[in-house]
């Protein structure tokens, strides 16, 4: 998709006049009212590495050059505070989220060592800094952060359906992405996005597909203590009923009745919590909302643990590895 294909649009800026703690998002803006929504933040960053899984440049980019590369919640948990630094805290600390990505992604870029599909032979170039592969980056978060919202909260309006999406392009562009990368209205994108999905495009590499498993929950190597056990298989089976029957496919993970049932059960009684909260008992109302971050620090510390003790984060997976072959 060539930079100048959607055209350009002003910024938007949407930080408070004249408030020294203001972000660069107002209170009211869509980002923020979607994002306070703990069900979204829970849920939106698995599935969004979950589907973004299957573009090989981003998923090689990205994992040629982490340290977390056998500990993906511990990515996960980063890229999550990271993130909402951006879209939720003050201009200082988004300004902070944005000086440690600039510098991560200077290191980023180089080729793919093999073939991953016919679109994208060994030897194809990616970078972090591909307006391309950041439109992507944003297309996959905001994708994500619409449909847990959608299945979890209640579905938006036309209106704020653009606005939301408005505000991750301007969230994009403070990561660095050229405005004109991404198209210049929700059904624009919207039109461009599913038609990625459908395409040939798409690619597992196996990494991809061994880690993205993890993510969406097929393979847990370890139970984990209660009551965290709850609900991160809460959110795995979430996560796994909310992707495109083809993402599934392509993960061979099992979806029948019965997973569909347990899926529409849980996703309908945590949407009635939110659309019910004067009924809802007054001890969950804090669950409701506020920042993700802290659950997947603990999941991180608990990979962590795993592979401090020599064992593997995930099945398959040697814990020294990495370390012996991607010090960073």
């Amino acid at each position: 998709m060539p930079d100048s294909i959607f055209g350009r649009r002003p910024l938007r800026r949407l930080a408070v006049p004249g408030v020294s703690n203001a972000g660069y998002f107002a209170d009211d803006s869509m980002i923020r009212r979607v994002m306070r929504k703990r069900a979204v933040g829970l849920t939106y960053g698995q599935r969004a590495l979950v589907v973004g899984a299957v573009n090989p440049l981003l998923y090689v980019g990205t994992a040629e050059h982490t340290a977390h590369r056998t500990t993906p919640y511990t990515r996960l948990a980063i890229t999550g505070r990271l993130f909402e630094a951006v879209a939720l805290g003050t201009k200082a600390e988004a300004d902070r989220a944005r000086s440690y990505t600039d510098k991560k992604h200077a290191k980023v870029h180089g080729a793919l060592p093999e073939d991953a599909g016919a679109h994208h032979p060994a030897g194809t170039g990616y970078s972090a800094h591909d307006p391309q592969l950041m439109f992507m980056t944003m297309a996959f978060t905001f994708d994500s952060a619409e449909v847990m919202h959608d299945l979890l909260v209640r579905r938006l309006t036309a209106t704020e359906r653009e606005d939301l999406y408005q505000d991750y392009v301007y969230w994009g562009e403070l990561f660095g992405m050229p405005r004109e990368a991404a198209p210049a209205s929700y059904p624009e994108f919207r039109r461009y996005f599913d038609g990625y999905l459908d395409s040939e495009e798409l690619y597992l590499t196996d990494e991809a597909r061994l880690v993205g498993s993890y993510l969406a929950g097929q393979q847990v190597p370890y139970p984990l203590p209660l009551p965290l056990n709850q609900v991160v298989n809460s959110v795995h089976l979430l996560v796994q009923g909310s992707l495109p029957a083809r993402i599934r496919e392509m993960y061979d993970i099992r979806w029948g009745r019965r997973e569909e049932l347990g899926f529409r059960t849980l996703s309908r009684a945590v949407r009635t919590a939110h659309t019910s909260v004067p009924l809802t008992p007054r001890v969950l109302h804090g669950t409701l909302a506020g920042p993700s971050a802290p659950v997947y620090r603990m999941l991180g510390r608990r990979e962590k643990e795993l592979v401090g003790s020599g064992r593997p984060s995930m099945p398959g997976v040697d814990p020294r590895s990495h370390a012996e072959r991607h010090a960073v």
